[in-house]
């Protein structure tokens, strides 16, 4: 299962580009309200999750953990002791932790960081602590997946399906995407 975490204020796109992409692989994904079962995003749009956090809990079923941005979004994300243990349970288990925009910034402040290469947007590189910063939009290092901005949101959710279908087919799914 892929966990896809929204709290209030998150940035749209990142969450849901990226849920679209991850479900468009076949891959199970679900979203979680991080406040309820609605959460609105930075540009106030109202979401209807998949679950909420409280009616479920990290376990063996975790694939990976995704973090968008946006703000509030990254700080109620921060903030949520729930969260939290999802996060620290998918690194602490070798399962993917992924997060865009501002939100590696919640993996930097915990050291899962250190020595890795990261991005994140402009202006939060410094929480990033320990971090190799990158010039790329989208890093993989070992486990760990960060992104750089909604710009790049689609990239970000193909890069993570690529990890779980394989190269091949997430170029493909890649190219459906822009069959113009």
């Amino acid at each position: 299962m892929i966990y896809v975490f929204l709290a209030e204020g998150f940035e749209e796109v990142e969450a849901l580009a990226t849920v679209d992409v991850l479900r468009r692989a076949g891959l199970d994904v679900k979203t979680v309200g991080v406040s309820g079962s609605t959460v609105s995003g930075s540009h106030s749009i109202p979401v209807v999750c998949d679950v909420s956090v409280d009616d479920i809990q990290p376990d063996s079923s975790i694939e990976a953990v995704v973090l968008p941005g946006g703000m509030p979004g990254t700080i109620n994300l921060e903030n949520s002791d729930k969260v939290n243990s999802f996060i620290e349970y998918a690194y602490a288990e070798g399962k993917y932790v992924c997060a865009i925009c501002a939100a590696p910034s919640i993996l930097g402040k915990k050291g899962m960081l250190n020595g890795r290469e990261a991005i994140c947007f402009p202006g939060f590189e410094e929480y990033l602590y320990g971090a190799k910063l990158s010039d790329k939009s989208v890093c993989v290092d070992g486990k760990i997946i960060t992104a750089k901005a909604c710009g790049v949101a689609l990239k970000f959710g193909k890069v993570i399906a690529e990890q779980f279908i394989g190269k091949e087919k997430a170029d493909a799914l890649w190219e459906s995407l822009y069959n113009d």
